[in-house]
């Protein structure tokens, strides 16, 4: 089968349009080496004062352990709801399906606006009963969070179902499996790249929400997404552009990493 290369032009052209695109992040890389004490580019002097202010600065090491935690939490929470709702349909096959599919996907139709005003008066009412859980605390954030994404895992889990034969299914089931052991042992193992990746991007948007946090958290609960928006907000902090170089830093050795395995798998 022949195999078609790109041309000379073809990859001028989508070199330009990488560098369109990369540049709004491109030029985070100056601005977090000025030493001015706000947002500009450096004029001649370059620092790393701002890269040493997320070291020396206890705020920021609180607010990312902090973030990482609430991710953690909540991506296993809301995994775990999304691998029973979606093994239950595709199992049972209940007659309102549709109808219960919908119902799990409805936060990622309403506005957001609209589930954080929801969010912030049930976890108000719950801290009228226990202050561990509750509004403006770590476990209500992460609860919070995994409302937010469990549509998310949801589709992921339906999707990575959808593609597994349930001829495999009806024969642990002719053999007399039980329910458990149809779930733990046929199913799971055959999605457990679905499974997998609903796991990651839970994370990954726990990690980056900021809508719902900034009206279900106050002075104690600050995750790194909001002391961000507090920097920008109050004293346009430098350091915000030194962070976000680190974090692209570590999005692009992931994604190398990544690309790295993929193919070493395909020269196996």
């Amino acid at each position: 089968m022949p195999t078609y290369r790109p041309g000379p032009v073809s990859l001028i052209i989508a070199a330009f349009v990488a560098l369109f695109l990369l540049m709004p992040l491109l030029a985070v890389i100056p601005v977090s080496l000025t030493p001015s004490r706000m947002l500009a580019m450096p004029s001649g002097e370059l620092s790393l004062r701002h890269y040493r202010a997320l070291i020396e600065d206890p705020r920021w090491i609180d607010s990312i352990l902090l973030s990482i935690r609430i991710g953690i939490v909540s991506s296993a929470f809301s995994t775990v709801l999304a691998l029973c709702f979606s093994l239950g349909v595709w199992m049972f096959q209940p007659r309102f399906t549709a109808a219960l599919v919908g119902f799990v996907l409805l936060p990622m139709v309403v506005p957001p606006v609209v589930s954080a005003i929801t969010l912030y008066f049930l976890l108000t009412s719950i801290s009228g009963f226990s202050s561990f859980f509750g509004y403006d605390t770590w476990l209500g954030v992460a609860m919070a969070h995994s409302v937010m994404t469990v549509p998310f895992a949801t589709v992921l889990m339906l999707v990575s179902l959808s593609q597994l034969d349930r001829r495999i299914d009806l024969a642990a089931r002719g053999l007399g499996a039980s329910v458990w052991e149809r779930a733990t042992r046929i199913i799971m193992p055959n999605i457990k790249f679905g499974i997998i990746t609903a796991a990651l991007l839970s994370f990954v948007l726990s990690w980056e929400e900021i809508g719902v946090t900034l009206f279900i958290t106050s002075v104690n609960a600050i995750t790194l997404p909001r002391l961000m928006w507090m920097g920008l907000r109050d004293n346009i902090d430098p350091a915000i552009a030194a962070l976000s170089v680190i974090l692209i830093i570590i999005t692009v050795l992931v994604l190398a990493l990544r690309s790295f395995v993929v193919r070493l798998r395909a020269a196996r």
